[in-house]
């Protein structure tokens, strides 16, 4: 077998879990290279912000570290809850930060990524290294394949990439699926000063308002930034049953204003005038559970092993995934071993988690009037 000690690891995908899994092995003087396809750090926006669980996200940034280095960029205030009525904006719940500033502090994206990309080795991370796809061979390695036609052997290959994984066949021919539910994505720039009304509805945190199969979520970032998606349950192709093209912005405007009709103008706001373009991302998600036969030499974390929706849960499954499987790789004398003792934890929870993140979607975006 091979020894996890002298194991050569390779991580695709520069995600949240792929970096804190090759932070921790550095940390333990293991051998690591993630492939990434991007051209660099900065090639594209990571994303809005991330609310961190003590027993996730933190506890995996703890185990690298990082975690006072997280606390220095995390906004505790961020926590912040408004619910409001859709029909006239009233305040029907609100939810503060924890006065102990114990609770699930919120870091952009991008931020909580640079601040692991710069703990790790230069070099670590080969950027506008595409894969395209991953085979086991007989031995227990792995031959990565990469996308100028080349192929590197590893002791173990783990996919990190995503939804739409590379490495993901070589474990399992499961594909993602729509949810039914699509988010329309836009953002607000110096929003105290250029859409004070705005910002004084959405508060430190995040405010949420919604009806029957669709709501409005705005979520303040760093910066004075407000980023709103605008959830919508609707066959994956609505703007082609409604004859829109998606490039046109402004008959995107006014369709979903009509669909969101009778809502209050403040809130209607956030379709009007949104800073940056309006971006469609239909919600998808792998079959719960998701679970493969073992092979040696290759396995997946986070959104590669478990896409779930967009509720809080996936950034954080993903990093802790990411720490448990280098802790493991740490601990055990074999590569197999490792993955094995990995897998083991790692797939009935994701399985569990995937349940509760059903559950917010539906809870976030109702199908029908909730009653109590």
């Amino acid at each position: 077998m091979n020894s996890a000690r002298d194991a050569r690891t390779a991580i695709v995908g520069a995600g949240l879990g792929g970096l804190v899994c090759a932070r921790i092995l550095q940390q333990h003087g293991r051998r690591v290279t993630v492939f990434e396809r991007e051209a660099s750090a900065d090639a594209r926006l990571q994303g809005g912000s991330l609310d961190l669980h003590a027993d996730t996200g933190q506890a995996a940034l703890r185990a690298a570290g990082l975690l006072d280095r997280f606390r220095a960029l995390a906004r505790p205030e961020g926590e912040e809850w408004r619910v409001l009525d859709f029909a006239d904006a009233a305040l029907l719940a609100h939810q503060g930060p924890p006065a102990t500033g114990s609770g699930r502090p919120e870091i952009d994206r991008g931020q909580l990524r640079g601040l692991l990309l710069d703990s790790l080795t230069e070099g670590t991370v080969r950027w506008d290294r595409a894969v395209r796809g991953a085979t086991p061979l007989a031995d227990g390695t792995c031959r990565l394949l990469l996308g100028d036609g080349t192929a590197e052997d590893f002791d173990l290959v783990v996919g990190a990439d995503g939804a739409w994984s590379r490495v993901r066949p070589a474990l399992s021919p499961a594909v993602p699926r729509y949810t039914g539910v699509t988010f329309v994505e836009t953002g607000f720039d110096d929003c105290d000063t250029r859409h004070p009304d705005l910002a004084r509805l959405v508060g430190n945190g995040t405010m949420l308002a919604k009806g029957v199969g669709r709501s409005l979520v705005a979520q303040r970032n760093s910066n004075g930034h407000i980023r709103a998606y605008i959830a919508l349950r609707a066959p994956q192709d609505w703007h082609v049953a409604a004859g829109i093209d998606l490039g046109d912005q402004q008959a995107v405007r006014t369709h979903l204003l009509g669909m969101f009709d009778g809502w209050d103008e403040s809130l209607r706001y956030i379709l009007r005038h949104g800073d940056s373009g309006l971006v469609n991302r239909s919600l998808s998600v792998l079959p719960a559970p998701h679970t493969w036969q073992h092979a040696p030499g290759v396995t997946l974390l986070g959104d590669a092993a478990h896409l779930m929706p967009p509720v809080g849960l996936g950034a954080n499954l993903a990093m802790l995934d990411g720490s448990e499987l280098a802790h493991a790789l740490v601990a055990e004398s074999s590569v197999d071993d490792a993955v094995r003792a990995y897998e083991s934890i790692m797939l009935p929870r994701s399985n569990e988690a995937a349940i509760n993140s059903a559950q917010g979607l539906d809870r976030l975006v109702p199908a029908a009037v909730l009653t109590t």
